[in-house]
């Protein structure tokens, strides 16, 4: 990924759930590619189109005005001398995900890696730059190491001024909430968030994405539940990024199609937990990012069947975590060529 070091990162996922892809459902997914239609693998095609684009009504050096193609995140406290600007120069990158405002030590606010205030993080202080260059960033909140503020701060009005006060700070018109650890009060934490949310979104033009683990059988129940919690507490959910760990090369074949059955399974889920009649409709509100653990994990014909699946069914947008690609594969998952 372009914003992260080669070493493993401490938010990936860990390499047995690699191996849950390929132990549990080696048997299983070859019977259920079969019976999939044949657009459904990862298989690998000429080269994409370049996705379509509608002519700009805004000059341009506007800001986009919702991640698409491709998102890099950054987390902020493990990389401080991450120049926004000057990457988006050198690799075209349009979009950033900038990583984690977890809660304070009152619990109802919100700080950089649960410690630094807004104004001392150097890697969000250059998002004014950004901008200037038609560029943009969102907040992460939440992550694999501590809860967003929903976990802690149970006063719906103090939770919801907790969130603006992040929004407003760096005037983002996207935030994604990283839900990748366990609660207690699941319900009730999922419903407070749901609720901030909804009465932020009543204030401005805010889109909100949830990030959650992808699993060989899609999502867990747990997420499923989120979903459909917060959709009905009147949030909307534009993005749901699925975290997928990228089983190495010694994995039994079938890497990418295992991928791909996982995907499919998710899309169904989605499409319910968002109440969608049409299956199909929930593909443009999905998003998938590849967690590598080693650079080598994702070749450059993965990442070209990747892409293509990607444009094929109109995913949302494509990123990557944990160990950097090689420039080879970032470029072919940015669909560029910086």
């Amino acid at each position: 990924m372009t914003a992260s070091r080669r070493k493993r990162h401490p938010g990936t996922l860990p390499r047995p759930f690699a191996v849950l892809f390929a132990l549990a459902l080696a048997a299983a997914t070859a019977v259920a590619v079969s019976l999939l239609p044949a657009r459904a693998t990862l298989q690998l095609a000429g080269p994409s189109p370049a996705p379509s684009r509608a002519a700009p009504a805004t000059p341009a050096k506007a800001p986009p005005a919702q991640p698409s193609t491709y998102v890099a995140f950054v987390d902020t406290a493990a990389e401080p001398g991450f120049d926004l600007p000057a990457d988006a120069h050198r690799t075209g990158v349009r979009w950033y995900a900038l990583g984690h405002l977890v809660a304070g030590p009152d619990g109802c606010t919100s700080r950089w890696a649960g410690r630094l205030d807004f104004g001392h993080d150097p890697v969000a202080n250059r998002i004014g730059r950004l901008r200037a260059r038609g560029a943009d960033a969102g907040l992460v909140f939440g992550g694999p190491d501590g809860g967003d503020p929903a976990a802690t701060c149970t006063r719906p009005g103090a939770l919801a001024a907790a969130y603006r006060r992040a929004v407003g700070a760096f005037d983002a018109v996207y935030v994604d909430f990283d839900l990748r650890t366990e609660s207690d009060d699941h319900e009730a934490m999922t419903l407070r968030r749901a609720r901030a949310v909804r009465a932020m979104q009543q204030q401005r033009r805010l889109r909100v994405g949830f990030t959650l683990p992808l699993r060989p059988y899609g999502l867990s129940k747990r997420d499923i539940d989120t979903l459909r919690i917060t959709r009905e507490a009147g949030a909307d959910i534009g993005t749901v990024n699925l975290l997928a760990a990228i089983e190495p090369h010694s994995a039994p074949e079938g890497r990418m199609s295992r991928v791909a059955v996982a995907l499919h399974a998710a899309r169904t889920q989605l499409a319910r937990a968002h109440g969608l009649a049409d299956p199909d409709l929930a593909w443009r509100r999905l998003a998938l990012t590849c967690v590598l653990e080693d650079p080598d994990d994702l070749s450059e014909t993965d990442a070209r069947k990747l892409a293509d699946f990607a444009d094929r069914y109109g995913m949302a947008w494509l990123s990557a975590r944990g160990a950097a690609p090689e420039p080879g594969v970032a470029r072919i998952l940015r669909r560029t060529s910086a």
